[in-house]
């Protein structure tokens, strides 16, 4: 298997990668507003961003599947790398020290997983049927899911978690696995919501993440001042870009989201969008995002096979999950939880991770002629 084919450039999505650059410029525009230190960081971002998709949209995706064992045990080892060595930041350990950046391994585990999960699928395509495939698939993809989420991490294994549901799903899972797996999720997901009401422990939460959680189903709890101090001042700026935003209103200097919300070049990025774009700016945002993410399933419909299908599927649930919980984070209908919004928020690692995933999008609508059924 060669890394690379003799491929159509009449097949290469140009549109999905305009589309992408679109987004990116006015992320790091916005991040220049939120903070103008980051403003260079955030442009070598990009170049080097666009120079990954270029190579690895030209790779075949296949010959990187080849190596998912490898891929998972290297994974495996940087987030033990973390969890030894990592760097601290805001009461997390998630990153690692590069000297040059430091480098958020959590964020490379999700394209790594989708590509280990897609093989698994190909592989025990036939055995869907089995309850012992769903819980080596679990286990597998739960032992790395657990290093994150003790790194604390919560963001980041939610949306593994995800991943995980939805490429099982696309996968053929059979009904007679969902029903009762649905019919146990749901009533431990209520008594975990029950609990953590109640001042119970949860082992798997810490108490902060428990403690956001307190806040956002009753705002008026004494912890919730502090808790959902981001959020609040969050909507609140948000709502005062009014339609058009204050950037071309009043100026860059009535913009004071980086003042009011904290971390708001990454996670919050969304409020200094709506306070300086508006709801235009906003909605702008949204229609760039979800016009990605359908193009992403629109290949995947187009596969030359099973595996990039379901890769496919994997990277458009990813998307889909992260653009859903930022947004709902800044705009509180989620719960506090830092995750970053895909292409506009700062992060060299988060950058990286989206555009390694539409390389091999890309790389995967280059194959169609390859079609193998």
């Amino acid at each position: 298997m060669f890394p690379f084919k003799k491929y159509s450039i009449k097949n290469y999505d140009f549109s999905l990668l305009t589309l992408v650059f679109a987004l990116c410029i006015l992320g790091v525009y916005l991040v220049r507003i939120a903070q103008p230190g980051l403003f260079l960081k955030q442009i070598m971002g990009l170049g080097l961003g666009l120079f990954i998709v270029a190579v690895v949209s030209i790779i075949d995706y296949h010959f990187i599947s080849q190596f998912y064992i490898v891929l998972y045990f290297i994974n495996l080892v940087l987030l033990v790398a973390v969890k030894l060595f990592g760097v601290e930041h805001h009461n997390s350990r998630r990153w690692l020290n590069l000297i040059v950046f430091e480098f958020q391994p959590s964020e490379l585990t999700k394209i790594i997983l989708i590509i280990f999960m897609a093989k698994l699928l190909v592989i025990f395509k036939e055995r869907m049927g089995k309850f012992y495939v769903l819980i080596l698939l679990g286990v597998l993809i739960g032992i790395p899911t657990f290093l994150i989420l003790t790194q604390t991490n919560l963001s980041t294994s939610l949306v593994i978690l995800f991943i995980f549901a939805i490429m099982v799903f696309a996968g053929g899972l059979s009904l007679k696995i969902i029903l009762p797996i649905v019919l146990t999720v749901i009533p431990i997901v209520i008594g975990t919501l029950w609990g953590i009401q109640n001042n119970y422990d949860i082992f798997f939460l810490t108490n902060y993440q428990q403690s956001r959680i307190v806040a956002f189903m009753n705002p008026e709890s004494e912890q919730s001042s502090d808790t959902l101090y981001q959020q609040q001042n969050s909507v609140e700026v948000i709502g005062s870009g009014k339609l058009t935003g204050k950037l071309f209103t009043e100026g860059k200097d009535a913009i004071q989201s980086d003042t009011y919300v904290p971390i708001s070049e990454s996670d919050f990025i969304f409020s200094v969008a709506g306070e300086s774009l508006g709801f235009i700016g906003g909605c702008v945002i949204i229609v760039l995002l979800s016009i990605i993410i359908f193009k992403c399933l629109i290949i995947a419909s187009h596969a030359p096979d099973r595996l990039g299908r379901l890769i496919a599927v994997g990277i458009s649930a990813m998307f889909v999950f992260q653009m859903f919980v930022n947004i709902g984070v800044a705009t509180k209908i989620l719960p506090n939880t830092g995750i970053p919004l895909p292409f506009v928020s700062y992060g060299l690692s988060s950058m990286m991770s989206s555009m390694i995933a539409i390389g091999i999008i890309i790389n995967i609508n280059l194959q169609k002629k390859f079609r193998r059924g």
